[in-house]
This record gives structure tokens, sequence and C-alpha cells, in this order.
């Protein structure tokens, strides 16, 4: 028995277990005790049945299950949102069965028993993070989310057309779906104009991965991780630096903060997504909808806005009294070293928060609200929205706005903290000479964006369809690649090793009118970060942009891991999902040129370095996710130098540069064409 005969429970959810899973056409051969009760009366015919086609048998082992009572509180066929606490304890509960039964024998064995009994996003959600954390799977690599649920990102109209393909056309002849890039909304709605960011099926794994790697709740040993809530923090500050920079791309405001939670949201958003779980389709919000308390006793929630305002104001006086009250009744002081880490534990309300019945639930609640805004007592029976998943909730507009507000917290603790010295900003003796961009088949300094469509396939997700590989082709933002070429002088005597840091923000704001750096510094975003060594005297940095440590590429973020797996059997097989998805790296630009400002800085390794080994598995899409059993491999505060104030005096982006830093005016230019991507192998 293998670890990664534990992935063949993820595919096709709806499917009973005893039903051949992968190519390989893999059967589970479990105890009668196993067999759902309905299923009983035929077993052996059922068997016999679904196994006569059977090139691989799976021996499960008799073992006593261990107490699925509360997992078994969530009906098999709800949605499931890890900010519903009743769902996180729940999930809590189920992680901690999986994380607590001896070895893969018996882990294999509990999980084909709960399989067919409990909610299957529940199952996935539980037994995709116990894979993760687990000492004995951390080399098992997770699906894609979309590979078991890709109702939670495409038209339901495009699924059943997915499903008539794979009934109807033989496997090898199928065609991709095209998924059409205009299918929420029309033009008439200027919030559609960054349907392709929010909608984006990258983005929306992102943010599922990050949440998969860094669970609300659970055993402390799977949730307690290196600077976790500082993560959080620059994670979700990082997605609206990216949204804004995108609006402005759009000739469209930055978003306005949700700060008055009395007053009509006129923002609408209808999905066009159906569950396949709960068989209905997904809630919409009408314009100028208004939040009301939650009284929900389905989800066992009971919570007012005045709630919400409560949490709030505490906060703000924690920050602004430096310190926060712990559950014992002593203090704790919110420092500029780990005072955001606090901070974001404590705003997130993960198992970690240091006072949850004093600081409540602000950021999972506030995203509950707003997911139940069309039913607030339950009284049609409604599930919760998009903006209640976090596998769905970028789609939505207003998780940017209740973001902004989120963030804002943030920034009034980082505005209390003393600005960056000269020295902790200098590194004496490197000067930074030279930044220019290399575009492949283009000009310098002119980034290049354009449409490209791309295939990703849905068939383990599909339940009850004929075997065989069958893609949805995708529209998605795409980039030219192009390489950094930064000169270094080295003026010190000796070599020397130093973080080049990159960011990108817009030279000007939505005026049009140059920016404050007070103000810029929120719309860097963080392109790469990477140690370098300097020789004495010129250095001539050269850097790929599909290097970065931010993105991960386009096969993990829709990894497919039979079609994917590299075809040297000795080649390493490491996909870690968590990461910025490559072919969003560059906003959009606009199509006569978007004027951004490229900063670079070379900071002192010494200061920056943490002792630990880099090399192996998921090191290389750190700055939002970490790195996978380690600590976070950079000691300075995540968003230097634009995570704090400018010095006084320092009004703008030119007065703040030093020796080691540089700033190169650049364009990105957009152009409506469509490229195909690389055509997918088909199984």
């Amino acid at each position: 028995m293998s670890a990664n005969d534990l992935l063949l429970l993820l595919e096709r959810p709806k499917e009973p277990v005893f039903i051949a899973k992968g190519d390989r056409k893999a059967v589970f051969e479990v105890p009668d005790k196993f067999v759902q009760e309905r299923f009983r009366p035929a077993r052996q015919e059922i068997l016999s049945r679904f196994g006569k086609e059977a090139e691989q048998r799976i021996s499960v082992k008799d073992i006593a299950i261990p107490d699925l009572s509360v997992p078994m509180e969530l009906n098999r066929f709800e949605n499931f949102s890890l900010f519903i606490p009743r769902h996180r304890r729940v999930a809590g509960r189920l992680i901690e069965i999986f994380m607590g039964v001896r070895n893969i024998e018996d882990l294999t064995s509990v999980a084909v028993y709960a399989r067919d009994l409990l909610n299957p996003y529940l199952f996935n959600y539980s037994l995709s993070v116990a894979l993760l954390h687990r000492p004995d799977t951390r080399n098992v690599d997770v699906p894609s989310f979309i590979a078991s649920f890709p109702d939670k990102y495409v038209d339901g109209t495009i699924l059943q057309k997915v499903k008539e393909e794979a009934e109807i056309i033989p496997e090898g002849s199928r065609m991709p779906i095209v998924i059409p890039r205009d299918y929420t909304a029309s033009d008439l709605e200027p919030e559609h104009r960054l349907a392709y960011f929010r909608e984006d099926l990258g983005v929306n794994l992102h943010h599922w991965h990050w949440h998969l790697v860094y669970p609300f709740d659970g055993p402390d040993s799977v949730v307690r991780k290196d600077r976790r809530g500082e993560l959080f923090f620059y994670m979700h500050q990082q997605l609206m630096a990216r949204y804004n920079f995108e609006r402005l791309c759009n000739k469209l405001a930055r978003t306005e903060r949700l700060l008055d939670w009395s007053k009509p949201i006129p923002e609408a958003y209808f999905p066009k997504l159906d569950s396949l779980v709960s068989s209905r389709g997904w809630p919409a919000r009408v314009e100028n909808s208004k939040l009301s308390d939650v009284r929900r006793e389905k989800d066992q929630i009971s919570t007012d806005i005045s709630d919400l305002e409560r949490w709030r104001d505490r906060i703000y006086a924690a920050i602004h009294s430096g310190t926060v009250m712990l559950a014992n009744g002593s203090t704790q002081q919110l420092d500029e070293f780990g005072g955001i880490d606090v901070l974001g534990n404590i705003i997130e309300a993960s198992s970690l928060s240091p006072n949850t019945n004093f600081y409540g639930n602000l950021h999972n609640l506030g995203h509950v609200f707003l997911s139940v805004i069309h039913d607030p007592d339950g009284r049609f029976l409604e599930s919760f929205s998009t903006i209640g998943d976090s596998a769905t909730a970028m789609r939505d507009p207003i998780f940017y706005r209740w973001h902004a507000f989120i963030d804002d917290i943030f920034q009034e603790l980082k505005a209390t903290l003393p600005g960056y010295t000269g020295p902790q900003l200098n590194y004496q003796g490197i000067n930074v000479t030279g930044v220019e961009i290399d575009v492949t088949g283009g000009k310098k300094n002119e980034l290049q964006t354009f449409w490209q469509q791309s295939d990703v396939d849905l068939s383990r997700g599909m339940d009850f369809t004929p075997r065989g590989s069958v893609f949805a082709r995708f529209t998605h933002l795409q980039h030219a690649p192009f390489s950094y070429k930064i000169s270094v002088n080295n003026q010190t005597n000796g070599q020397r090793q130093g973080t080049c840091r990159i960011f990108l923000a817009p030279k000007f704001d939505e005026r049009g009118t140059n920016w404050l750096l007070r103000d810029q510094r929120h719309m860097f975003i963080e392109l790469d970060r990477f140690v370098v060594n300097l020789k004495v005297g010129q250095n001539v940095i050269t850097r790929r942009s599909d290097e970065s440590t931010v993105t991960i590429p386009f096969e993990r973020t829709f990894r497919d891991l039979d079609t994917g797996r590299p075809t040297n059997n000795d080649a390493q097989f490491n996909f870690c999902g968590c990461g910025w998805p490559q072919h969003m790296l560059i906003p959009r630009g606009a199509p006569d040129g978007f004027q951004c400002e490229l900063f670079v800085m070379i900071s002192n390794y010494e200061d920056d370095k943490i002792a630990q080994t880099l090399t192996g598995q998921c090191n290389d899409a750190f700055s939002f996710c970490g790195l996978k059993d380690r600590l976070y491999p950079d000691r300075r505060s995540m968003g230097f130098p634009f995570d704090r104030m400018p010095p006084q005096g320092v009004d703008t982006l030119q007065q703040y540069l030093l020796p080691n830093m540089r700033v190169q005016d650049v364009t990105i230019k957009f152009t409506a064409k469509t490229v195909q991507g690389p055509k997918p192998r088909q199984k």
C-alpha cells in the first residue's frame, strides 16, 4: 500500500469508494462493515460489477474506526465554509482524527470508511490538510482543488457540455469546451472590468491552497507555523495591492473600504455557479443589499453587527495602547518585531488568537455576514454565497472592500511603528547603478501583456461519466517572458551577499498626479526576492521572470499528478501548490502603455538571513507562502522596506532612495490579442 493511493479518494468525490479510480483503475477492497448500508444487500453483485476491470486492487484493513460523530454533524449535501465557526470545529476534529492514526495503512482504512459518509468538501479539505502535515505523507502531492470540484470554478452550463463530451466522444477525440470570458456580467457593470482578475482560476486556487497550508483550526502542530499571523497580513495586503493596481489599469479608482456597515452595498454579484454537492445554484447579491444581524440556527450563529463593531473597536484600542489583553488577564506588547504576527492571529481569529473571547472573530464572521446578506436568518433555507468559501471568495467584488478594511487595521499598527533608519535601509558600499528589463521579442523596459487560452482537465471531478481526459478552455491574462538586468558596484574590500528585492507600482494615482510615498507604498507589488553574491567591483545580475519567489508555474497551479509527471523517472517531482500564479505576475496594463516604477533594492544579507538549510522541496515561492516545515527565510518584516511609513521629511519615492536602491520607469502595454497556450497531454 502506497501513500499515493490516498489521492484516489480525492477524485470523483460523489462516486462511491468501491468504483474504480485513477488511470490504473484501482479498486479499494473494503471490509463488509465499510460498505454503506444501502449497498450491502447487493454487495457481491456491486463489487463484481465494478471490480472486473480493475488493474490494481488495494486491500483495506479492518480496524476500529474512531468516533466520527462530530464530522457527521455536517450534512453530506451542505456547502462547507471555513469561515463558519461550526464548520471550522467539525473540520478541526476530522483533521485531528486523520492526523492521529498510527500509519498510512490505518489512515487509508479511516479515510475509506469516512469518504462516503461525510460531506465531500469537508472530507477533501480535512484529508488534504492531513496529507500536507503528517510526517509519513508530507511528500504526497495533493491535487489541485479544481480537479475534484470544478463546480467551484466553472459555470454549470460548461460542466454539462463537458459531461456530454465525455459521454459521446471517445477518449482521444474530445475537444476542449470553451469557457466564455464574460459570463457573469456585461460591460454595463463597471466592476466587471476586473472579472479577468477576480474570476481567474489560478488566483482563486491560490487563495484556496494558502488556507489549506495555513488552516484556521486543528492540532496545534498543524496550525502553529512560523510568522503565520504576519503571513495572513502580507499575503492579503499583496492581494489588495495587486487588485488596486489592476483597477488603475482599467481606469477605476482604488477600492473603497467597507467601513459603514449600516449603509447599502452598491456592488452586486451574480456568480453563475452551481454546487454539485448541494445541487443548488450559488446565491447572488443584488444591488444595495444591507447587512443585518445574523440568526442562522442551522449554522449555530447568532451574532449582531454590534458584535463586529465591538471587536473592531477593541482591536483598534489594542493597537493604540500597544498591548493586547491575554485570556489570563495579563498583557502582551505589540512591538515592532512580533506585534504584526500577534495582530494577524487576532484579526484572522485562528486558534492561535491570544484572546478570542475578547477580540472575537472579526475577519471570518465578516465573510459570513456578507455571504448570508440575502438570507441572514435562514428563513428561505438558502446557503451562503461565494464570499463565504475560501475557494470562491475572491470572485466577489465585496471581498476586496472587506479586505481593504482589514488591511487598514494592519496599517494602523504599522503607522505606530518607528520608520526605518538609514542604517536599516542602506547597505554601505553597495551601489545599484542600473536596472533594465529585457522583454522577449519586445522593447526594453516595456512589459507586454495579452490574453492566453489554456486547457484544464476536469475529468477527475466529473462524477459518473466515462473515464479519460476532458478539457475546459479558459482565457486568462498572460505576459511575455522577460528578465531583469541589474548592475551593482561592490565598493567594499571583499565579497558580499545581499537580498535583491524587486517591487512594481503605478507611477501616478487615479487622478494622474504624482504619489506621496506614504500612499504609493501600499501599491507596490512584490515581483521577486532572492539572494545575490557580489564580487568586488562591477556585478551584473540577470534574473528571469519565471524564477520569481512569488509565483508558481502554470503546471503547479493546475497540476495533474499523472499527465504532468516528468517522463524522466529520476526527476524530482515536488509539486507544491501554494504560490501566486505565474501568468498573473504582471498586471494588465493599458493599450497605450501604463506607466509604472520598478524599484530594486539590495539589502544586507547579514541582517536578512535565517540560519537554516533551504535545499529540498517547496522552497521556490516563499514570499506569500513561507517554506514547508521551515522558518520564513527572511528576518525582515514582510513587505520591507514599504511596510512602514517613510522617514520624516521624505515625501516621494525619489527622496527615499539610497545608493543600494534604484528606480526605473517601465510601461506595461496590453494588446487585446489571444494566443493559444501549450496543449496538455491526453491521459
